[in-house]
């Protein structure tokens, strides 16, 4: 049976999950420094052991406003490779590694993906009672912020 092993975080109130092969590591929340005129979901960037990665949130990238009740001291970044380099997402918490079967993640419902804001989200996954999104990383950034994110590492 095919699985799939999601890497499982927290967006405000909704629970989203990334394949783990994409996660390099993930970190406590550190001293973000910003980069004045950057794209408004871009945080800045840290030096993480030497190279310097974009940070991304998640939340302003997605317009997650209800964070009612989120702690700050359980946001983590998540450093996972896209188009060759690697970006930190700022979520606002890691729960679990979850081994899914493929036939647990169903296609986004069609009146949900007709939106093209929501192209990034590859399934929904039916787990017990809750429903987690797995996102497709590749396509959450356009091609042209994907370049703008390379531009901020070098």
């Amino acid at each position: 049976m095919a699985e799939q092993q999601l890497v499982v975080f927290a967006l405000g109130k909704e629970e989203f999950g990334i394949d783990i092969s994409r996660v390099r590591e993930i970190v406590r929340m550190q001293n973000i420094t910003v980069i004045p005129q950057s794209m408004d979901f871009v945080e800045g960037i840290v030096n993480l052991r030497g190279q310097i990665v974009p940070i991304v949130d998640l939340c302003k990238r997605f317009l997650v406003v209800d964070r009612e009740g989120r702690n700050d001291g359980d946001r983590r970044i998540i450093v996972v490779h896209m188009a060759g380099q690697s970006i930190g997402i700022l979520v606002d918490g890691v729960s679990e590694i979850l081994r899914i079967p493929d036939e647990a993640i169903e296609p986004t419902p069609p009146m949900v993906a007709s939106g093209a804001s929501v192209d990034f989200i590859r399934g929904v996954a039916k787990v017990k009672d809750r429903l987690i999104m797995a996102l497709d990383l590749d396509r959450i950034f356009s091609m042209e912020e994907r370049e703008l994110l390379a531009q901020t590492e070098s």
